[in-house]
């Protein structure tokens, strides 16, 4: 990367303290779109920079005066505007001419509106169009997988001192004395399980959680561990190891005998803790259950195999795309047996909600 290119991409950071919210991976997909412009055109940077780093109209005072901040005189005067309330800015931006929306400034800025508000829409209501846009969002994410302690040591500038390490310094330097070498418990990745729910009532939402595990999946593939749960339970990880996402897709629904079937959560939730939790999957992993909770079992053995996987894994989510709904109790016999047993239940309906999974897998 070039001095300039880190020198721009840094300006990203700095909005953190202008008060405006930015994600990691807006400033990843800032610093990846920062490759495909003219770095030497400032109005091409500051479009790039709002489009990738603005989460709301809102936010666009705030960041305009960081941008000067930052860049001084380099800041294009054809872009400068005086502060108006959100509705006017999106509507002068929504009814200008098709001639002068045409350059780049205006286009992006109704792009990052459109995405900003896609970001929080439910999958369920989107159109065909709007499906395709969120599949490229989704693609985009950029997964931190979670870590965990590792047995072996690392090198490192703080920690404990190194004695085996410092003292063959010492031997090559003649008995001299050498500055201490220094190491810690380094770490690993840690396992992540996901359990898609593929029932007819999730159907909304299927394609949505597939692109999402196969990103996850792409992340770390040796350490991601997908499986479908309905009638019976499918292992989908070698499925989605494919580099193209529409592949993995194709190839994940071909393995899935019982799509938008039934949903049996007890009896595949024993399934897999059987043949692959208590083996080794679950253990020490973060487990996600993608599901809306309609059980057509005993929600008596799901909240019997429930307990056994809680005390297998690190963490246990779930996500159920209509705890995003206002109002919302869970009251499903699946939702009701499960509780008990998890950590956090979450809601999974929009791309916003999935980036704060990420976020705490993450953590986990």
């Amino acid at each position: 990367m070039s001095a300039e290119l880190v020198g721009i991409a840094g300006f990203a950071r700095s909005l953190t303290h202008a008060g405006l919210p930015v994600a990691t991976d807006s400033v990843e997909l800032f610093t990846r779109a920062l490759r495909e412009i003219d770095l030497a055109d400032m109005t091409q940077v500051y479009w790039t920079a709002q489009a990738t780093l603005c989460r709301d109209p809102d936010d666009l005072p705030r960041f305009d005066l960081a941008f000067e901040a930052w860049f001084g005189d380099r800041m294009p005067r054809a872009t400068r505007r005086p502060a108006q309330p959100r509705q006017s800015r999106v509507a002068a931006l929504r009814s200008a001419d098709a001639q002068e929306t045409s350059g780049a400034g205006p286009a992006l800025a109704v792009a990052a509106d459109d995405t900003e508000v896609l970001r929080h829409r439910d999958i369920a209501t989107l159109s065909a169009a709007e499906r395709a846009h969120l599949a490229e969002l989704i693609g985009q994410l950029a997964p931190v997988p979670p870590r965990r302690p590792a047995l072996r040591r690392a090198p490192a500038r703080r920690g404990e001192v190194d004695r085996r390490q410092t003292v063959r310094d010492m031997l090559a330097a003649g008995g001299e004395p050498v500055r201490p070498r220094r190491h810690r418990r380094a770490t690993r990745p840690r396992r992540v399980v996901l359990l898609l729910d593929v029932s007819g009532s999730m159907s909304p939402y299927a394609d949505a959680l597939l692109r999402f595990a196969h990103v996850v999946t792409r992340v770390a593939p040796g350490d991601t561990e997908v499986f479908s749960l309905g009638t019976r339970l499918t292992r989908l990880s070698r499925a989605l190891r494919s580099a193209d996402p529409d592949q993995a897709l194709v190839a994940a629904g071909r393995a899935v005998p019982d799509w938008a079937g039934g949903t049996r959560l007890g009896e595949t939730l024993q399934a897999f803790l059987d043949r692959w939790g208590r083996r080794g999957a679950a253990r020490g992993a973060v487990v996600v259950i993608f599901s809306d909770g309609w059980e057509r079992g005993d929600p008596t053995l799901l909240a019997v195999q429930m307990a056994q996987l809680r005390r297998l894994a690190r963490a246990v989510f779930w996500v159920n795309p209509h705890a995003g709904a206002d109002g919302y109790q869970p009251i499903q016999g699946g939702i009701a047996a499960a509780l008990p047993h998890l950590d956090r239940l979450l809601a999974g309906h929009s791309l916003a909600t999935l980036q704060e999974l990420l976020a705490a897998i993450r953590d986990a």
